[in-house]
């Protein structure tokens, strides 16, 4: 299925971050948070390519230790809050096709999602070819019932908070589901058209809540050390 298909992984990972000072190369169980990342990229065997794109040259260095390529450093304006993931992915393939090397697929693999597998990039790089897909992104069920979610007034008044007919137990609820920023994968030449994984034929990979922790704060870097404390104590590696 991937033989005859070239597919780049693209792991963002800029130096600058607010909620944790360095984060993508903070460490976690002792290892740069990036190279969970990276590692899972390489065990999954489909990419052609690996590849970093950073303004940092401790998270370049860290990133070629664990095995991926940082052949270009991530230019200024790509590399402030407000630069979006779609202009980095935009910068990444046009690199490459400018240097004569193409590529049928891309999958964005974000470094704060350590707990993702290689078994979850391969399925849902399957689910790629079994749909026909543009492009597939990974969800997980919401912790919360969107019935339960709004926004405030200024007077943090409650009055139509909740909609009164959905007022019913949970279990009788449908579930609801949100982006965990795990997987992100789009065909190469559907994606510099409409810049867009939510097109037509996009379809949601489904991963469990234990693999969906995205890492912003202090908080998620604790939970995300349990839950690996967890992993390796089950695989017998303590």
């Amino acid at each position: 299925m991937y033989k005859d298909k070239k597919f780049i992984a693209i792991i963002p990972a800029r130096g600058g971050s607010k909620g944790i000072k360095n984060k993508n190369i903070v460490l976690l169980r002792g290892k740069p948070l990036i190279a969970y990342t990276i590692e899972a990229a390489k065990e999954s065997r489909i990419f052609d390519e690996i590849l970093v794109s950073t303004d940092s040259t401790e998270i370049a260095r860290v990133a070629t230790k664990y095995g991926a390529n940082v052949p270009f450093m991530r230019p200024t304006e790509l590399s402030t809050d407000s630069a979006s993931s779609i202009d980095v992915i935009v910068h990444t393939l046009s690199y490459f096709i400018e240097n004569g090397t193409y590529f049928d697929y891309f999958v964005l693999l974000q470094p704060t999602s350590p707990l993702r597998t290689s078994s979850d990039i391969i399925n849902a790089a399957q689910l790629v070819f079994e749909k026909d897909a543009n492009s597939v992104v990974s969800v997980c069920e919401a912790e919360h019932t969107s019935f339960l979610i709004n926004t405030l007034p200024e007077d943090l008044s409650l009055f139509n908070f909740i909609d009164k007919s959905m007022i019913k137990p949970r279990q009788e609820l449908p579930k609801c589901y949100r982006i965990n920023g795990a997987i992100y994968i789009a065909k190469v030449d559907y994606f510099l058209e409409n810049r867009n994984f939510y097109g037509e034929k996009s379809f949601a990979y489904i991963m469990p809540r234990e693999r969906s922790v995205d890492i912003d704060d202090y908080i998620d870097l604790k939970l995300a050390e349990v839950l690996l404390e967890e992993l390796y104590e089950n695989k017998g590696d303590k």
